[in-house]
This record gives structure tokens, sequence and C-alpha cells, in this order.
């Protein structure tokens, strides 16, 4: 141990980087690590025995995470597999029900064209040909699924071609879904958006096909109608007449028929596709199963192989021992005369006797050999201690190991001083980023106490100016209410007056109208006065003159009537003017309280405000 220590100190004191470490040490304050303590060493081997354990102990941790990692990763396998087998059986059955379409399509393109081929016939075709044309139709339907007819001129065009894939046509089906699925594992996802891409053209003019034959029949229906309405069936016999009806009567029959063989047609296909569905998971299933069974088979004949041996080896040690006994038994009964065992087996046995004791005696020898080997490594062994205990040191730096030692030693030693740098910056960054946080939060407590500063200097100028407000509005509405006060009092006033300057009007108005009808009159008796002083003679003298007289004394009569009421007028507003004077006063004393008990009012408003500023204030 003190060899050892000695060492120690020999190399920290003649090391190169022992200098740097003080050098640094001076300039940069150190970092304390956690060393790793190996305990009491005496040799090189210790060292590489706890280093190795040490390493190992490491290895060991690196692997537990390892298996974690492994345990996820599995968890994350089985999760994708599940939602792969939920994504191809929906993709299964689009696949399923998207070919169905297509055969519906295709079939109903099929009865369309025989359709449409049987009533394409010639009109005027007789009884016999038409029976012939019907049975040819049956025919054609009955055989739909095995033949196709030939497509009509109007069909030709418009029938669609199928797409180029052989899994994705709607005459051609794959066998089984495995095909579909392996076609999807190896092509690209370019490749399978084209393949849908012809597939969904494909179904589209199917359907746009179906329309418009649909269409075509529709049409021709219609015409057929149009026809035996306008009455161009007339000249046809009876005969004929019921053959239409009956064959009328049988097409709709053999539609409906058409239609419920299509409906359980439709359904066994479903089920069929379903069950191959079913029969190839039950196939994948069996397969699995057949490759476990396989599995247990090879390891039942692996267990029998080895219960053979064991059998076999227990049969010798049975043999073995019961061997022996007969041979104890033997030596006991042998006075008896009873030989149990034969003298071949006992030569036997003493050959074995006698190689086991040779073998025995060379193991003896060399066991001596390696004791007095073990010997002299031991007195090396002591040899060895003795010269490391008085080694001198150029001998020990000259050694591999504490080469490889000190080299080991400059590399960690390198290591620590790149981690004490990264951790004095990390310190610096650290710190900078505290000091920045703390001036940004400066900076915000100064901003918001500006902005606080600020919305209190508004808000006082608002209550300011709502104060003013106030106030002006209390003297806005004082002087608005002694205005109405004042527009109360003149109001009955100015009614009566306008109720005045109204009938004065209308009695001189009244008047003008009289003196002018006075003035024609007073015209007329003018002109009639002078056309009888100046006029020949009247044969009635005394009664042209007695005339003219009485209207004169009437219109003076009446003038003086009507000369009257203007007196009278001006004298009936004096009468009521003394209540109505009382009145105005006694109103525009109460109006002149209810003005002071305003302004008091007001007045307390302004101290309660005042006091409520100077509580603020404080």
């Amino acid at each position: 141990m003190s060899g050892a220590g000695n060492k120690r100190a020999s190399s920290d004191n003649g090391s190169g980087p022992s200098e740097k470490k003080s050098n640094l040490e001076d300039k940069t304050p150190t970092t304390l690590i956690e060393p790793i303590r190996l305990g009491g060493i005496s040799s090189t081997e210790e060292m590489d025995m706890k280093v190795l354990q040490f390493k190992n102990k490491k290895l060991a941790e690196r692997l537990e995470q390892r298996q974690g990692f492994e345990d996820e990763l599995r968890e994350k396998i089985e999760k994708l597999e599940k939602r792969q087998a939920t994504d191809d059986a929906t993709l299964l059955i689009v696949n399923r029900y998207w070919s169905k379409l297509d055969e519906d399509v295709h079939l109903l393109l099929k009865s369309y064209d025989t359709e449409l081929s049987n009533q394409n016939a010639p009109p005027n075709a007789p009884p016999e040909e038409i029976e012939s044309a019907k049975e040819t139709a049956m025919e054609t339907e009955e055989g739909s699924e095995v033949s196709q007819p030939p497509p009509t001129q109007d069909n030709k065009a418009a029938a669609p071609e199928p797409p180029p894939a052989p899994h994705f046509s709607a005459g051609a089906l794959p066998d089984s879904s495995l095909t579909f699925l392996a076609t999807l594992a190896h092509s690209t996802k370019e490749e399978i958006e084209l393949k849908l891409q012809e597939r969904m053209e494909f179904s589209k003019k199917a359907v746009s096909c179906v329309l418009e034959s649909s269409n075509k029949l529709h049409c021709r229906m219609e015409e057929l109608c149009d026809r035996i309405h306008s009455g161009e069936f007339d000249h046809l016999g009876e005969s004929l007449q019921k053959l239409n009806k009956e064959l009328l009567s049988e097409d709709r029959k053999l539609q409906d028929l058409a239609t419920v063989l299509q409906e359980k047609h439709h359904r066994l296909s479903l089920q069929l596709h379903e069950l191959q569905d079913r029969a190839t998971s039950t196939e994948t299933k069996v397969s699995e199963m057949e490759r476990t069974i396989e599995d247990l088979q090879w390891d039942i004949e692996k267990l029998r192989k080895h219960e053979q041996k064991l059998n076999r080896h227990l049969a010798e040690a049975l043999e073995q021992l019961n061997s022996g006994y007969h041979i104890s038994g033997s030596s006991g009964s042998f006075q008896g005369g009873q030989t149990t065992l034969s003298m071949q087996k006992f030569e036997m046995l003493n050959a074995e006797l006698d190689q086991n004791q040779e073998l025995a005696n060379g193991r003896m020898s060399e066991l001596e050999k390696l004791q007095n080997e073990l010997q002299a490594a031991v007195r090396l062994k002591e040899k060895l201690k003795l010269d490391l205990r008085t080694l001198p040191e150029e001998a020990v730096r000259n050694t591999q190991d504490f080469r490889c030692l000190q080299s080991q030693f400059s590399l960690l030693y390198n290591e620590s001083l790149q981690v004490k740098t990264q951790l004095d910056e990390a310190r610096g960054v650290l710190l900078s980023a505290k000091n920045s946080h703390l001036r940004q939060l400066e900076r915000m407590e100064s901003e918001e106490l500006s902005v606080q500063k600020k919305l209190r200097t508004e808000l006082i100028q608002l209550e300011d100016t709502l104060a003013q407000v106030r106030k002006e509005y209390e003297m806005l509405r004082i002087e608005f209410e002694q205005n109405l006060a004042a527009n109360e009092q003149a109001g009955p006033i100015n009614r009566e007056m306008r109720h005045l300057i109204g009938s004065l009007q209308n009695h001189n108005h009244q008047l003008k109208g009289d003196v002018q009808r006075y003035k024609r009159k007073v015209r007329d008796s003018q002109a009639e006065l002078r056309l009888q002083i100046g006029g020949p003679p009247c044969s009635q003298p005394g009664v042209s003159g007695s005339e003219p007289t009485t209207p004169i004394t009437v219109k003076e009569e009446e003038i003086e009537v009507k000369k009257e009421p203007p007196a009278a007028v001006p004298r009936e507003p004096e009468t009521p003017t003394t209540p109505e004077v009382k009145k105005e006063e006694e109103e525009q004393k109460k109006e002149t309280e209810r003005t002071k008990a305003r302004e008091r009012e007001v007045e307390r408003e302004r101290d309660k405000d005042r006091e409520r500023d100077k509580k603020k204030k404080k």
C-alpha cells in the first residue's frame, strides 16, 4: 500500500497536467466533482478488476434503459399492428362494396342493352316474330351472368372501357382479399392514387351510361305512349292489342322478378364476400396455428430425445448400482457357494480399477508438478513485491500502465476543464438572463407606475370636467325652468289675445263686406236717381218715388245696428283682468321659491363634490 501511495505522490508531483491544474486553480474558482471511490488497491490487476466492475455497472444501467426503450417500442408496435388491422379491414370492406357496385352497374347495363335491342325491333312485325324476340330476351336475361350480348349502336359510344388494373376492374374481381392487401403494400402512394382515380372514372362513366340508357328507355316509353294515345295503332287488330297488353303485363311481372332476383343476388354476393373474408382470416389463423404446432412438435421431439438420454443414463446408473450390490453380496455369501458374478465381469472391473489407479497416479504427478509451479510462482510473486517496493521512479514512469494512466488522467482532466468552462458559461448566461429579467421587471413596474399616474391625472381631470358639466347642466336646467314658467304665465294671455285678434279680424272682414255691399247699393240708387231725374216721365211716379226711400232707411238702420258691436268688443277682455293678474303673481312667487330650493340643492352637491375631492387628494 505504501508503494502505491509513493507512486501516486511521485506521479502527481512529476506530471505536466498537475502544473496546469495549479495554475488554473489560481485563476478560476474550483468546482467539486464527486470522485469514484475504488477503495484500497494493491496491484494493477485489482485496479483493472474494479474498473471492469464499474464499467459492468454502467453497462447494466444502460441495458436496463435499453430494455425500457424496447418495452415502449413493443407497445407502440402492438398499437400500430392493431391500427393496421383495422385499416386493412376498412379497406377490404370499401373494396368489396365498390366492386359489388361495379358489378351491379355492369348487370344493369347488360339488362338495358337487352331491352334496347328488343325495343329496336320493327313495330309492324308479326306476332310470331314478337314471341321469338320475347323468348330470346328471356334467354338473354337468364344467361346475363354468363355471357354478355353485343351492345347496340346507341350504347357503343357511351359504354366505358374497363380500367387497365386487373384488381380494380369491375368484371374481374380478386380471388381473395390478400391479393388486394399485397398489391397495396407493394405499390407506392402515387400508383395507388392513379389506380383509384382510374377506378372512380370507370364507376362514374358506368353510372352515366346507366342514366343515359334509363333516359333513353324513358323517352322510348313516352314516344310509345304518345303514339298509342294519338291513335297510330288503331288500324291494328284486336288480337295485336290483346297480345300487347299481355306482353306488357308479362313485362311488368318479369321486371318485378328481375328486381327480386337482383336483391337476392346482391344479398348472396354480400354474404359470399363476407364468408370469403372470414375464410381468409381463418386461413391465416390456421397457418399461424400450424406453425405453432410445428414448433411445439419440434420442442416435443427435443424433450423426447433428452428423456431418452436421461433414461439411458438412469439405466446405466441402475446397472452399476446392481452390479456393486451383487459384488458386495457375493463376498458375504461366497462361503455358501453362491456365485452371483461371472469371472469376466470381475476381470473387467479389475482392469477398469487398474486403469483408474493409473489415471489417479498420473493426475497426482500432475498435481505435484502444479504445486511445485505454484510454489515457484509464489516465490516469484514475493520477489516481485519486494522489487515493486524498491522500484525507482524512472522505471515506474517508463512502464506502459503508467503512461496509459497518465494519458487517461490528462483526458479526464481536459474533460473536467471543458465541463468547468461550460458550467461557467451556463452560469454567466443564467446571470445575464436574471439581470435582463430583473431589468425588464423594473421597466414594467416603472411603466405601470407612470400609467397609473396618468390614469389618476386623467381621472381627476375627468372628475373636474364632470363637475363643471354638472354645474352648467344645473344652470341650464334652472334657466330652462324659468323660461318654462315665464312661458306658462304668458300662455293664457297670449291665447286670449289671439282669440280677440281673430274675432276682431273676422268682424273687420264682415264690416268690409257690408261696406262694399252698401257702396254698391248707393251707386245703384244714385244711378236710379239720375235716371229718374234726367230720364223720361214714368207712368207711376208716386210708386217710383216712394220705393227708393224705404231701402235707404233700412240701410241706415242696419248700419247703426252693425256699428254697435265694435263698441262692446273692447270691453269684454277688461272684466277678467284682475283674477288673472293675481294668479300670475302667485305662480311667479311659487317659481321663485322653486328656483331658490334648486339653487340650495346645487350648492349642497357642490359642497359634497369638494369634500370628495379633498378626501381623494389626502
